[in-house]
């Protein structure tokens, strides 16, 4: 019989339709506006006392809150707050209770009810546009990294021509573009070209004579130089997004743009001098020889040890290797002591470098410093007559530890004296994220508002609404019965929509709500072509039973052609689009889907269940 839908389909329709709402479901709950604040390193703990500072300091500024409560293992604490536009105020009050030392950031609390979260439905998370938060676009020097690896080239070439008690004179230019050796003999210079030429392939030799001796000159090669320049900015894209992750900060967006510039976005954070603070927090390892007794001044410095009770100690201004050359960082445990340790890896020309420095200096004391960006707060009076923070970074460098080389080290070994296991974990964790291989100048920062993402979303929402009204309206003025069916088809397709972003944790930005406004008329494209083609069958003389199945099954062919070529573009868009162009294809590209199940499986079993199986003397079309 024609037009017979079965049970089973019937129930299978109405599970996905019930899934679909119960995980649409998390986003009928507005979050709550919150501060969420922790510890500049894992060490440093959240307790009831600590919450209490803050609490008084919120009373006091007549901030009104609900809701405190620390977290997991006491690592982070989250305070809800009553209104939106006291988010900015309450962070400046908390901060400077608790001091430095904390990280105080603007979140959004969750106020999905328990028994939705648990089976991990969750509402979509909201873009820049939409939320707020800050734009960077920061350029690289990669200038000081060219400069930073000839500094590495000139010491390296001195320890050469010194092992091989090949005797010259070699400096860097002040500028840094080339290094210069100077011999007495043509014989000395050859020797040192070859030297050089077997361990350092990627510099270009040029000879020089002259009046003043037999002289060398090395450059990097243009290939090497695009090598080093690359390497640069991706290490620090790398750190960026490491350093970008450990705040919690929904969808971040960090990715490279040109040759030297990298893009920077933090949805939710609305504090720039926070954010730069942020961004600008890289730990650093250095591993430095202690410094000989007998050494000048000029050659060695004082540090002090993390553990101020050890006092200070003397180590040489060459280093070894540095955290760069960390391939990997696991904390652990001393079999024999059971004290925290952190066991790291070194890539290949790490390893070596450590091998070759450490064969030579057994029984000497190998240092490792350990160097962190930090800030002091201090309060000043702007022109307006106004208290301001105002941020005052420096490094902070102390040893972790000095211990005697007993044998020469490789690519992996460990290090000691650290305080606890959650300092252990931390500087892994530091370490793996890798330190910033050039510094880097903020060229553009823009801030977006809450207030303005509040109204993108009201503004994205209205124009939802309208599209769906409208269109709802001419659906049903138009083809009558046919169009209640197709506009409940829209509305389930909505629902399936949003159920399938949160699903995916997919990020909703303006472009992905213009999507949206897109899926809704390309959903009732689907159903226009079934039903121009049942009344087309209609005047044929068919009757409305055969109708019904040849407008289906002959419009089906075109309803899929037309969708699967939106969705290759989809799949373009996503694959060669960033930021907001990838979240406008990927809300087109699940409103494909969603609307080619409603408007084929879903209205042909609404149109079966009222008109299939009976006779039927007209259509209501």
């Amino acid at each position: 019989m024609l037009n017979k839908t079965p049970v089973w389909k019937y129930l299978l329709i109405a599970f996905i339709v019930s899934v679909g709402f119960f995980y649409a479901a998390p986003n009928l709950y507005t979050p709550d506006p919150a501060v969420q604040i922790s510890g500049e390193s894992s060490a440093t703990l959240i307790d009831d006392k600590a919450l209490s500072r803050v609490t008084e300091a919120l009373q006091e500024a007549g901030i009104e809150y609900f809701g405190e409560e620390i977290g997991d293992k006491a690592k982070n604490a989250l305070i809800r707050l009553q209104h939106r536009d006291d988010q900015l105020h309450a962070q400046s009050v908390i901060q400077r209770a608790l001091g430095d030392g904390y990280i105080v950031a603007l979140n959004l609390a969750s106020t999905t009810p328990d028994w939705l979260s648990s089976w991990g439905a969750e509402p979509m998370k909201l873009g820049l546009d939409l939320s707020g938060g800050v734009h960077f676009l920061l350029e690289v020097d990669t200038q000081a990294a060219l400069a930073k690896r000839m500094e590495f080239y000139n010491t390296g070439i001195k320890r050469q021509l010194r092992e091989e008690k090949i005797r010259g004179f070699v400096s860097l230019d002040e500028q840094g573009g080339f290094i210069r050796g100077k011999f007495k003999t043509e014989e000395l210079r050859q020797q040192a070209s070859k030297k050089i030429r077997s361990e350092y392939p990627e510099l270009v030799r040029e000879d020089i004579s002259g009046d003043s001796g037999y002289q060398l000159r090395w450059t990097i090669s243009e290939a090497k130089i695009k090598e080093i320049e690359d390497y640069a900015v991706g290490q620090n894209l790398t750190t960026l997004r490491n350093r970008v992750n450990e705040l919690g900060v929904s969808e971040p967006l960090v990715q490279r743009q040109g040759r030297n510039r990298i893009v920077v976005e933090l949805p939710g954070v609305q504090d720039t001098a926070e954010a730069k603070r942020i961004l600008g927090k890289t730990a650093n390892l250095e591993f430095r020889l202690e410094a000989k007794l007998s050494a000048s001044s000029a050659t060695r410095e004082e540090f002090q040890y993390r553990d101020e009770r050890r006092g200070t100690a003397w180590l040489e201004r060459n280093v070894v290797i540095t955290g760069e050359r960390v391939a990997n960082a696991a904390a652990g445990f001393d079999p024999q002591t059971s004290q925290p340790e952190v066991n790291i890896t070194l890539d290949s020309e790490g390893g070596s470098m450590m091998h070759r420095v450490t064969r030579n200096n057994i029984k000497r004391r190998l240092g490792v410093l350990f160097i962190e960006r930090k800030s002091r707060t201090r309060y000043e009076i702007n022109e307006a007559g106004e208290e301001v923070a105002v941020r005052i970074p420096y490094d902070e460098k102390r040893i972790i530890s000095l211990a005697t080389i007993q044998s020469a080290l490789g690519v992996r070994f460990r290090i000691t004296g650290l305080d606890n296991p959650a300092e252990a974990a931390e500087l892994a964790l530091l370490l793996r994220a890798g330190a910033l291989a050039a510094p880097m100048d903020f060229v553009e920062e823009r801030t977006v508002g809450p207030s303005l993402g509040a109204e993108n979303i009201q503004l994205g929402l209205m124009s939802v609404q309208i599209g769906l009204t409208l269109v709802a309206a001419f659906m049903i003025l138009y083809y009558r019965v046919f169009g209640v069916i197709a506009v409940v088809g829209l509305a389930v397709n909505m629902v399936l929509l949003v159920a399938m972003m949160s699903l995916m944790s997919a990020t909703l930005t303006l472009p992905g709500i213009a999507g949206v406004v897109l899926t809704v008329g390309m959903a009732v494209d689907a159903n226009v072509l079934i039903f121009a083609r049942i009344k087309e069958e209609l005047n044929n003389r068919m009757s409305p039973q055969q109708a019904i199945n040849s407008g289906y099954e002959r419009a089906f062919v075109a309803i899929m052609d037309a969708n699967l070529t939106t969705l290759l573009v989809a799949v373009i868009l996503y694959a060669v689009g960033t930021g907001p162009v990838r979240g406008f294809a990927v809300t087109l590209s699940l409103g494909i889907i969603t609307s080619m199940f409603t408007a084929i499986v879903g209205s042909r079993a609404l149109v079966n269940l009222i008109y299939g199986g009976r006779k039927v003397g007209k259509l209501s079309i």
